[in-house]
């Protein structure tokens, strides 16, 4: 109901509970920028009686624009990194409503899971399609998708906390694929050819924070799961 929604504070304490105690009022500045702009999003979306799952399907759909438009001749990377920004605006957003409405459940969790997935699988696709090769990008899913496998497996055998913010987390994903469709847009108004080269390089960044992070991860999570007998 309208008359319930969270306040900030009130906001990120639940928002803390649901991502292992991470609170973001302690965040970094520009990651506290960010969340409160997504609160705030939420807030009204909240207040126009919008629920989580609906912004989840918007997010979706702007994924799968973004292999559509990032091959188009001329403005294409560009557009498909402008798809990027807006479905990874989504993505903060429909947990923001789900918090801040108090609307959070199991499902939309796992809805919001695959969604995320579906949404990377999309930008890679568009990786490829703009000349990165295929090899490497399966690489950077593969690694993505077992990053987040492994952080699941860890929370069912036990781990309480979140284990560790890696460098291979989704708001680094979100930063590559926009910042290498962007670079890679630039690359192709210089010459066309150095548009693939560009994205190659995109792909490898992924791969090297995913994998990276992976084993940062598997640390904390052998840590944590010692810890706990």
């Amino acid at each position: 109901m309208v008359g319930t929604q969270l306040k900030w504070d009130e906001y990120a304490t639940a928002w803390a509970r649901l991502h292992g105690g991470f609170d973001p009022r302690a965040a970094a500045p520009v990651v506290r920028a960010w969340l409160r702009f997504a609160y705030h999003i939420g807030y009204v979306l909240g207040r126009l009686r919008v629920g989580p799952n609906p912004v989840t399907v918007v997010g979706v759909l702007l994924c799968v624009c973004v292999p559509v438009f990032a091959v188009q001749p001329g403005d294409g990377p560009f557009l498909g990194a402008l798809f990027v920004l807006l479905a990874g605006v989504a993505d903060s957003v429909d947990g923001a409503v789900a918090v801040v409405t108090a609307r959070t459940t199991r499902l939309g969790y796992v809805y919001d899971s695959v969604a995320d997935r579906l949404g990377e699988a999309a930008w890679l696709v568009a990786f490829w399609l703009v000349g990165a090769p295929g090899a490497l990008v399966a690489a950077a899913g593969a690694l993505s998708w077992l990053h987040e496998y492994v952080r699941a497996r860890a929370v069912s055998a036990g781990m309480r906390e979140i284990g560790a913010v890696t460098v291979g987390e989704r708001p680094t994903r979100v930063s590559v694929a926009l910042g290498g469709l962007l670079v890679a847009g630039l690359a192709g108004l210089i010459e066309p050819d150095l548009a693939a080269g560009t994205i190659t390089m995109a792909t490898a960044v992924w791969v090297l924070l995913a994998g990276f992070g992976l084993g940062q991860l598997l640390a904390a999570v052998r840590r944590a799961l010692l810890e706990a007998g």
